[in-house]
């Protein structure tokens, strides 16, 4: 029996869903999600390893047109994820209006870099639609794009999902294993952790405020003597009332925080864990690229 290995880059508008298609796919959460566009800032490698197939799925930013600079390298990002992927999954929401000629725009801001490409088109959302409305659209993408596959589903119910990855494994090229059978991501703890104190604030915040932070864990240091794991993390802001938002009144807002972050993260590593968040002003850190790779963005 043939071994079959290869990348899967996950792509499209903020919201499409891609980040709850991979964590679906995967059969557990691996990326954040929140109802907020533009949660997704990495390129995140969520790894599907079977008895004769591994895929590498790579869930990346929402193509937009970029504002400052960190927009620019999240950019850089998916169309870097294009590059290296064997299936891109362009990923297109049925719920929104013209989501077809909007899908059109995300194929020509990749254009450059799908030559020669496997490419799907996913109509996802398929659960906020009426079923007669799933056919027209299936007919408007074969129109817009030669595409390998379009495929509806719901990342959300799941409907019709495991027959994406199925269809996803029958396109993969033979080759070996890129990580390890145990390996769920390219990404450590210490990253995901941070992540999911990002995810809190996204929740929590409304507006600008989510969008101006940034996480760093400065510490991540299991006990010797006992099962638990201590972590300093610092939420970097932008401006000096971006700080005081964050922190509340008697440190209310961050407290909360904190306390959703913490159980979040005992829930991924399976033990009790210490969570110390501080709160610190790196002023325009969106703009400035120095800062930026400075705060872990590649």
């Amino acid at each position: 029996m043939s071994y079959k290995a290869g990348y899967v880059a996950l792509v499209g508008e903020p919201n499409a869903g891609k980040s709850t298609l991979l964590n679906s796919i995967l059969g557990q959460k691996l990326s954040i999600v929140s109802p907020k566009p533009q949660t997704t800032r990495h390129k995140i490698a969520g790894i599907l390893t079977g008895e004769d197939y591994q895929a590498v799925f790579l869930d990346t930013p929402g193509l937009i047109n970029p504002s400052y600079a960190l927009q620019e390298i999240m950019m850089n990002s998916a169309r870097e994820a294009v590059g290296d992927a064997d299936i891109v999954v362009l990923i297109s929401d049925a719920s929104r209006k013209e989501t077809v000629e909007r899908s059109a725009v995300a194929i020509a801001q990749l254009e450059s870099v799908l030559d020669k490409k496997t490419v799907f088109v996913v109509i996802n959302k398929i659960d906020l639609i009426k079923k007669g409305g799933i056919l027209p659209l299936i007919d408007a993408f074969q129109s817009a794009y030669h595409f390998d596959e379009i495929i509806p589903v719901s990342a959300l119910s799941g409907e019709n999902v495991a027959d994406l990855k199925d269809t996803i494994l029958k396109y993969l090229p033979e080759g070996n294993a890129f990580y390890p059978e145990d390996y769920m991501s390219d990404r450590d703890e210490r990253f995901f952790t941070a992540e999911l104190i990002r995810e809190e604030l996204f929740k929590f915040f409304k507006q600008e405020i989510p969008y101006s932070t940034t996480v760093g864990v400065e510490e991540f240091r299991e006990s010797d003597n006992e099962r638990k794991t201590f972590i300093r993390a610092i939420i970097y802001v932008e401006k000096d009332s971006q700080k005081g938002i964050i922190i509340g009144k008697g440190g209310t807002a961050l407290k909360r925080v904190g306390q959703n972050s913490r159980r979040a993260i005992e829930e991924m590593i399976g033990h009790e864990v210490f969570l110390e968040l501080f709160v610190k002003v790196e002023k325009d850190w969106r703009d400035d690229k120095g800062k930026i790779r400075k705060l872990g963005y590649k």
